[in-house]
């Protein structure tokens, strides 16, 4: 094996890629201009939908409350409250968002209510609909608020202190320090991106370079050169694996960039997300785990490439690839889930709770090295499949 040949196909690989505008596309506009419009797009509709949910005005039945005026005349006085009258398909009304939730309020709630005796209050509402939860939340507050103000009144109507209500307070206070905090909170969520951005930088010039030059017949000219086959499939490798790389980097720098300049802030009112307190550590050592993670996902891609007969079939290979890669990295992320010996054998999940724990400034020197060599034996093996399928006559020249 010559390296000065792999550099040669290299070369002329990257010669026709610098000449394919839809590559560049996938591999330099993509993470560039889409990754960080898409994020703060959703960021910023996502605040929008929010804000505007809770300044609405939500729509509720009272059921019952016929005997107890005072409490109902309490909620028509609420601003943030439009009581509409009850009906008999109320729960078909939230359940098509006509009305936002009901409330069924016992017999002789309010006399109940003077002399001590209560009662339960039922608050009906749309689980998991946004504004049916606000809707619950308000009515929720409301009666916890009545319901301390007449033990209030009970008290005071007996002379006892206000404070036996309330007779110690409790504070909550963080101790870990920002880059521990800063990394639970993006560390799960870098290693999803770099799989996608591996994924969509490597994806269009692994089929190009493969299935694209089986359909163009420009295959069998390659092959005819004085160039060992392994040669060139490495050559194609080391192509594929650079625009891999190229998408990942443009577009963290892209983001970066746009995480600074944005404007965009985080719920703890610090800018970048709390990206400014990850730990300068953690991102070095994020950034050693992708080679092995891009070499295998490009040798594999290629492999795909290789094993298909036209550009259509490669992408029919490919694109449910990228679904069965994503699973892993989605349970990385799953509270629960901690780095273990057995998790770090596993390809993709093992990246996902590294990286949350590199960036939070935690390092597990035998897990991590444990990563780094399965990551980088199932890179070697993938690599070594791409070589043994482009070895292949039945292969290359399926028909």
């Amino acid at each position: 094996m010559n390296l000065r040949n792999i550099a040669v196909v290299y070369r002329k690989e990257m010669r026709d890629l610098l000449r394919d505008r839809r590559t560049l596309r996938s591999m330099i506009l993509v993470p560039l201009v889409f990754m960080p419009l898409m994020i703060q797009g959703v960021a910023r509709i996502t605040q929008a939908v929010t804000s505007k949910a809770m300044a609405e005005t939500a729509v509720v039945q009272i059921l019952g409350g016929a005997d107890s005026p005072d409490v109902t005349g309490r909620l028509k006085s609420d601003t943030k409250l439009r009581i509409e009258p009850a009906t008999q398909d109320w729960k078909q009304l939230i359940a098509d968002k006509k009305i936002r939730a009901a409330v069924k309020i016992p017999d002789d709630f309010d006399s109940d209510l003077r002399s001590g005796a209560g009662g339960q209050v039922t608050i009906y509402n749309y689980a998991g609909e946004i504004r049916s939860g606000f809707a619950a939340t308000e009515l929720d507050s409301f009666f916890r608020n009545l319901s301390g103000e007449r033990v209030r009144q009970s008290l005071e109507s007996r002379g006892l202190s206000v404070a036996l209500l309330k007779p110690f307070t409790t504070v909550h206070e963080n101790v870990a320090p920002p880059e521990k905090v800063a990394g639970n909170r993006v560390g799960g969520l870098v290693p999803y991106f770099i799989v996608i951005l591996c994924f969509v930088g490597a994806i269009y010039p692994a089929v190009d370079l493969t299935a694209g030059e089986k359909e163009r017949g420009t295959m069998e000219t390659l092959l005819c050169s004085p160039l060992a086959r392994t040669e060139i499939v490495l050559g194609k490798f080391l192509m594929v694996l650079s625009c891999a790389l190229a998408s990942v980097v443009v577009a963290c720098v892209s983001m970066l960039l746009s995480f600074h300049f944005s404007g965009l802030k985080s719920g703890g009112g610090t800018a970048d997300l709390g990206l400014t307190h990850v730990d300068p550590a953690g991102v070095a050592g994020v950034l050693v785990l992708i080679i092995p993670v891009a070499v295998l996902l490009s040798a594999i891609l290629l492999t795909l490439g290789v094993w298909a007969r036209s550009h259509r079939e490669a992408l029919t290979y490919m694109q449910p690839f990228m679904f069965l890669i994503l699973v892993p990295a989605v349970i990385g992320m799953l509270p629960g889930i901690e780095l273990n010996a057995h998790y770090a054998l596993v390809p993709i999940l093992n990246l996902s709770l590294a990286c949350r724990e590199m960036l939070s400034g935690v390092w597990h020197s035998y897990y991590l090295a444990l990563i780094f060599i399965s990551l980088s034996t199932y890179a070697a093996l993938a690599l070594a499949l791409a070589v043994r399928m482009f070895n292949r006559e039945a292969v290359i020249f399926r028909t």
